[in-house]
């Protein structure tokens, strides 16, 4: 009697289907690489959003706003980075000579300047998002290549044996179905990944937006806008 297994897949193998074991495998190893990495960012992200808003808002100053934001520079703190985005392009507008740009209204040069800093917060965290979608659209097409090519060989070394039951062709048949199983393994987490993943990056966006709608007020009017129960009402910086 025969054993059949992952064992046996590789080592009956041939060239093609080791190397689609192996692409199979290193597509796990990295879409899983960019779940716990994206998924760390966004619960970074996550818990950085919790008080931050409310924390800056009811700083001082300004100044004392920027330190209650956190550590991390802008690379690892996207509302730390808008904060310091919208105040470094006020003061450019105002205190550099005549520019190209200081013919642009005020509140459309500090808008420019908010959503180049918001595009770059959102490039960063979308970043590898791409990987998950691809691995998980294709991974599934893999495995189904590598079955297709075990059951050939299957196909062809029973008609070499000669043998036709059942026995005989289960069992290497069986075997070469294996590789779909793989390709699902792959495909399930990383398809979950990417909707978990982006689901919880529009949550951040959405606070960032709000943030950074915040501060066009605030730099342009000297005032910030806040929401108090679905209405917009003005408060001044002194609150």
């Amino acid at each position: 009697m025969q054993n059949y297994g992952i064992a046996h897949v590789w080592a009956q193998g041939d060239f093609v289907t080791r190397s689609i074991a192996i692409t199979l495998l290193i597509m796990s190893v990295l879409s899983w690489c960019v779940i716990v990495v994206k998924g760390w960012n966004v619960v970074r992200l996550t818990r950085l959003t919790k008080n931050t808003e409310r924390a800056f808002w009811h700083s001082d100053d300004f100044t004392d706003g920027v330190k209650k934001l956190g550590h991390g520079g802008r690379e690892g703190n996207p509302f730390l980075a808008l904060a310091l985005s919208g105040q470094e392009a006020a003061e450019h507008h105002h205190q550099t000579q005549p520019h190209l740009h200081d013919g642009m209204d005020f509140s459309d040069w500090i808008t420019r300047c908010l959503k180049d800093t918001m595009d770059d917060a959102i490039a960063k965290m979308q970043s590898g998002l791409a990987v998950l979608a691809s691995i998980g659209s294709t991974a599934p097409f893999v495995g189904l290549f590598g079955t297709v090519w075990g059951i050939y060989h299957a196909l062809l070394q029973i008609g070499a044996s000669g043998q036709s039951s059942i026995d005989a062709v289960a069992g290497p048949v069986g075997e070469a179905l294996i590789m779909t199983a793989f390709g699902l393994f792959v495909a399930i987490p990383a398809v979950l990944g990417y909707n978990a993943l982006t689901r919880a990056n529009k949550g951040v966006v959405t606070k960032l937006n709000r943030f950074a709608h915040s501060l066009h007020g605030y730099f342009v009017t000297g005032a910030r806008l806040a929401s108090s129960k679905g209405n917009l009402r003005v408060a001044t910086r002194g609150q």
